[in-house]
């Protein structure tokens, strides 16, 4: 916001000093002292760079986009990331691999079918912000990525982070990326938190830029981000295996601003199918089209919503617990046979019966993914049905 200064003199036993003090306004509160002494020198700069990259080269998760340069292949697997944890991503990026291996494949498709293979990663808008940004990729920049960050961030959909990943590990460019696993990282190696704090993301930036290595800064960059995801964790960090805590000016968690409160709240949906006439044992499933004004999951299915108090008519066929942003969604799920004038539909609503076969090829809402799969009516991946822990590639799907 600006700045003051003042100045004072003074005489010590055969010594003059004058001494000035500058103080800056500025919008968060910082301790000065803090990164002054969390500040590296270019050696230590170098030795912690070296350390790092030694480190992630040895250690680094076999994740299917490390395995490429490829910068849509990036592009999709940073935007799958955001927010979503990595076990998750790794099934529904091998499958949109599989039907959308090109930039151009994405922009021809549409809408529906990439919704359809992004269900159950949840913030449906980063579906159609990349499907879009394909779209335009493909009518007015010839059907490729730009390859710097500047350029990469006037894209529909892709930010600061986005931007600085695909340019630095796909084209080498020389930009830090800040994501809520290197800002950890960063706070804590140079002692920023404190009670209260609020760090700029200019701030983190700068620091975040120090640090970087200009010779290799995509593998640096993937290094940083592996390190807050593996070790310098948000509780528990693991600072004894840290290949860098000799520069760690925390070592341990730091003072973090509170999470924000979740919410909770009950909602009952109805599970109502009837036999398909094949000869085959299978059945259709009644779905809800969500209207396109709605502020979330707009055009997804999902099961007919029930009003409150179908608790008391019967016992739900499952129960379970659905998290989305701040809110835990505790959900009873009840099996009928018929489509019963309980539920929460008007003639304004989208209704389908959709035989389960096909469930697969439509695009579900997470949660109506999950209650479908708990109970059978969808077909599991391989690896959820044999109860396996999710590997890191070669993962095959009925």
């Amino acid at each position: 916001k600006g700045f003051s200064s003042f100045r004072f003199s003074g005489v010590t036993p055969g010594n003059i000093f004058s001494v000035a003090i500058i103080r800056w306004d500025i919008d968060f509160p910082i301790r000065i002292n803090s990164m002054d002494k969390g500040s590296l020198t270019d050696q230590e700069a170098a030795s912690f760079r070296l350390k790092l990259i030694s480190w992630f080269r040895q250690n680094a998760r076999d994740l299917p986009w490390r395995r490429t340069h490829d910068p849509y292949r990036i592009w999709v697997s940073e935007v799958m990331l955001q927010q979503t944890r990595v076990a998750t991503v790794i099934e529904r990026y091998l499958q949109f691999m599989r039907r959308f291996p090109s930039l151009v494949s994405l922009a021809l498709s549409r809408e529906e079918d990439v919704l359809t293979l992004w269900s159950g990663l949840g913030y449906y808008k980063r579906a159609r912000m990349l499907h879009g940004a394909a779209q335009l990729l493909v009518n007015e920049h010839g059907g490729s990525l730009p390859k710097s960050s500047v350029e990469l961030r006037r894209l529909p959909g892709v930010g600061d982070y986005t931007a600085a990943a695909i340019a630095s590990i796909a084209h080498g460019e020389p930009v830090a990326v800040v994501d809520g696993n290197v800002e950890r990282v960063v706070i804590r190696l140079f002692g920023m938190g404190t009670p209260n704090s609020r760090l700029s993301a200019t701030r983190l930036k700068e620091a975040a830029a120090r640090l970087l290595d200009p010779t290799a800064p995509g593998t640096f960059n993937q290094a940083m981000m592996e390190l807050g995801a593996t070790v310098c964790l948000p509780r528990a960090p693991l600072c004894a295996v840290c290949p860098v805590q000799s520069f760690c000016q925390t070592r341990g968690e730091h003072v973090a601003r509170p999470r924000q409160q979740m919410v909770s709240r009950k909602v009952n949906y109805a599970l109502i199918k009837k036999p398909l006439k094949d000869g085959r044992n299978r059945s259709s499933v009644l779905l809800v089209k969500r209207p396109a004004s709605a502020s979330q999951m707009p055009g997804m299915w999902e099961l007919p919503p029930l009003p409150g108090g179908s608790e008391a008519e019967s016992e739900p066929v499952l129960r379970i617990r659905h998290s989305i942003t701040n809110t835990n969604y505790y959900v009873a799920v009840f099996a009928q046979k018929t489509k019963p004038s309980s539920t929460q539909l008007d003639d304004s609503m989208e209704t389908e019966w959709v035989a389960d076969q096909k469930l697969a090829e439509i695009p579900l809402t997470g949660l109506a993914r999950k209650i479908l799969m708990r109970l059978d009516v969808l077909p599991k991946p391989k690896h959820v049905r044999h109860g396996k822990a999710l590997p890191g590639v070669g993962i095959e799907f009925d």
